[in-house]
């Protein structure tokens, strides 16, 4: 039977977990209004003249990649890659540069002034790696669960950031983790549970898209198929550019270009959003959230060539080397692919394909199937199109590996690790530590 001392540091370290999800929470939600803030003060620049894109974007670029590579050191992307290999360094002085908060705090700050210039990013994947960031701030006090630690910050982080508690769960184990570890279950969902309560307290509840009740009949059961081939092939093409770029895999003088020049190089590629912008009248700047759930619910019209060119906008800002996410842009590409397709069908629910669309490009792009489809059920509270979700999510997930046989976020991970350890990545052992 454990000792009063041992009573203590259990409950310790459960205090840990619940303080950290508090803290992330308060993070997702901060992050959020300074996200919407960037975008509202760039649209109204734009509101002026919609030319001054052409200067802004390719100048905030430039300065972002710039700040990230010299004052805020691995704030680069989307902050999971970083996650990952902090969870796969057994060396707490190796992995705190990935996860440290100067890097949390210049994530946030790069993030937002990569939005201000238009930048076709989203906020939720930085908050994955806030998140953890937090939560290792407290790994001192408990060494043995540093990596479990990590794990529960970018759950609660995806949690908070969607108001998706289930989907932070599968995140976790997903895509983070790949395994379950049994040690620290019941520690990351106090996380979650705590982010979620500080962001209920903070903004309220809400669904991210609205809620919608839109079903498929059997008739329809087609696009699934069909978005998932599509979906995955296009989230596959996605994740091959970003990792060939990223990763120093272009050859020739246009690879020498990329890693000698990254600042011009990230300045070139905002000049390439702000030509998306101009030619769909500013839709494709941003997360993308307003035109998802324009499609979604019937209630806007959008370009018409919103899926296309927000495609391209967010592989330019992915490649450029600036803080962002790619969550909620890649669930506006899937919206537009998802209402592409649904043209081509009489008498379907526009807003049930532009769920499987979603569903099939964000699995294109993440690899991440069970993820896909929780998150974007979770989201709209629908449920009548789990079924189907789950059809486009698998044949998506088979289609990007045709295309990208490597996962995205662990592709990204694994040079970080070489650099840092001098090692290969691996996956986390199910038995050890957490």
């Amino acid at each position: 039977m454990p000792g009063p001392r041992d009573l203590v540091g259990v409950w310790g370290r459960r205090g840990l977990f619940v303080v950290g999800g508090i803290a992330v929470g308060a993070a997702a939600v901060l992050m959020a209004y300074l996200a919407d803030a960037a975008q509202s003060a760039f649209r109204t620049v734009l509101g002026v003249s919609p030319l001054i894109a052409l200067v802004l974007t390719p100048f905030g670029f430039g300065l972002a990649a710039l700040l990230a590579r010299t004052v805020f050191p691995n704030s680069q992307g989307s902050g999971i890659p970083q996650v990952i290999a902090a969870r796969d360094i057994d060396d707490a002085a190796l992995r705190h540069p990935l996860v440290s908060l100067r890097t949390a705090a210049g994530k946030i700050v790069v993030m937002t002034l990569g939005l201000f210039c238009g930048a076709s990013t989203g906020r939720e994947g930085p908050t994955v790696q806030v998140g953890a960031a937090l939560m290792a701030a407290a790994g001192p006090l408990a060494p043995e669960r540093q990596r479990g630690l990590l794990l529960a910050g970018g759950a609660a982080g995806v949690a908070a950031a969607f108001n998706t508690p289930l989907a932070g769960i599968v995140f976790g184990i997903e895509e983070l983790s790949r395994s379950y570890e049994a040690k620290t279950s019941s520690l990351i969902l106090g996380a979650i549970i705590a982010a979620g309560l500080t962001s209920l307290a903070l903004v309220g509840n809400y669904t991210y898209f609205g809620t919608t009740a839109d079903t498929l009949p059997l008739r329809a059961w087609a696009v699934a198929p069909l978005c998932g081939i599509l979906g995955g092939l296009a989230g596959g093409l996605f994740s091959r550019i970003v990792i060939a770029v990223s990763c120093g895999g272009l050859p020739g003088m246009l690879g020498r270009f990329v890693s000698g020049r990254p600042v011009v190089f990230a300045a070139l590629c905002g000049l390439g959003v702000a030509l998306c912008g101009l030619l769909t009248d500013g839709h494709v700047y941003g997360t993308g959230y307003e035109q998802a759930k324009a499609l979604l619910h019937g209630t806007a019209e959008t370009h018409a060539w919103f899926g296309p060119l927000k495609f391209v906008a967010t592989t330019l800002s992915s490649i450029s080397g600036i803080p962002g996410g790619l969550f909620a842009p890649s669930l506006a590409v899937g919206a537009g692919l998802g209402a592409e397709v649904a043209a081509l069908f009489d008498g379907v629910p526009v807003g049930a394909v532009v769920l499987v669309g979603m569903v099939a490009y964000l699995t294109g792009v993440l690899q991440a199937p069970i993820t896909s489809f929780v998150i974007v059920s979770e989201m709209t509270e629908n449920h009548a199109l789990v079924i189907p979700l789950m059809i486009a999510a698998l044949i998506a997930d088979a289609a990007s590996k045709l295309v990208c046989p490597e996962g995205l976020y662990h592709a990204l991970a694994e040079p970080m690790v070489e650099r840092i350890t001098g090692r290969r990545a691996h996956a986390p052992e199910v038995s050890g530590p957490a």
